[in-house]
């Protein structure tokens, strides 16, 4: 399993790593990807995170980072929620200044169900919000990956990126969110959003509800993505979200007998490379003229 998962970062929230996992993670070369929530970010301080970074970095270990969502809405319409929201985003990338992430991925909170009119204002708020962020990444040199979470299509989140610069901003493609909440298909998002592409997320679901099942153990097709990704000679980092140790063995297993890592990467010329996309969007609910 060590040969699967030296490709991969894995999902770990940063109380866990910090109070159960660390020597784990550092035996076994586990890549982590850490995940911060609004009680990680209110329970923890400076020394907490240098010390578990300077471990995980002298090392040599690849680190991803995951931004706190719930509750937060970059794009809102409230001036207020906003403002809280990218205060929380800052205080990842305060975090982020001991880590020094790859990438650090946050959830743009699109759903025409909640916007319905609004989509037109949303994609002016985010944009501003997201545009505050990008001196921060620079100045860290790592990239914001923005995550579909219950967008039915990709032309929102190909607006948005759109008005945002590519060598910064770009896109995480999450399995399990576009199997359980997209209705076109998988070719359509990679097209109009391989170019972007920064980061995958891997985990399963029959269809339904955001399972966080083993990889291979739903109804997404795995293979089919990872042969487009071997065509387009894309190479983004690969994230496993498996939220349990077993559920962890089980992915690492099941992605060895699917075989899709075989070839992965190697005729890439560079991470997120495609062709050029197709840019007929707008955000459903309200079109963006």
């Amino acid at each position: 399993m060590q040969d699967i998962l030296k490709h991969l970062q894995v999902h770990i929230p940063f109380d866990q790593l910090l109070q159960k996992h660390l020597d784990k993670v550092l035996r076994e070369r586990i890549n982590p990807e850490i995940a911060f929530n609004s009680a990680i970010l209110d329970g923890f301080k400076e020394p907490d995170y240098a010390s578990a970074a300077t471990l995980l970095r002298e090392a040599g270990h690849s680190i991803t980072f995951h931004g706190p969502f719930m509750d937060l809405r970059p794009g809102a319409i409230d001036a207020k929620v906003r403002r809280v929201s990218l205060e929380r985003f800052r205080q990842v990338f305060e975090i982020a200044s001991c880590f020094r992430p790859r990438s650090i991925v946050f959830h743009p909170s699109y759903d025409e169900k909640y916007y319905v009119s609004s989509g037109r204002k949303w994609l002016e708020n985010s944009i501003d919000t997201w545009m505050q962020l990008v001196p921060l990444a620079e100045g860290l040199d790592t990239r914001i990956a923005l995550e579909n979470v219950y967008e039915a299509d990709p032309g929102c989140l190909g607006l948005l990126l759109d008005a945002l610069p590519p060598g910064r901003v770009g896109f995480c493609f999450d399995t399990g969110h576009f199997n359980a909440f997209a209705a076109s298909g998988l070719e359509a998002w990679i097209d109009r959003l391989g170019s972007r592409l920064i980061e995958i997320h891997l985990h399963d679901n029959r269809g339904a509800l955001d399972e966080h099942l083993p990889v291979g153990e739903g109804t997404f097709p795995f293979t089919r993505l990872f042969a487009i990704l071997k065509e387009r000679m894309l190479a983004p980092i690969l994230t496993v979200e498996a939220h349990s140790e077993k559920n962890l063995a089980r992915t690492l297993a099941n992605i060895g007998s699917l075989g899709i890592l075989e070839g992965f990467g190697s005729s890439a010329a560079a991470e997120g490379q495609t062709g050029a996309a197709a840019k007929n969007d707008a955000c459903p609910g309200e079109v963006v003229r």
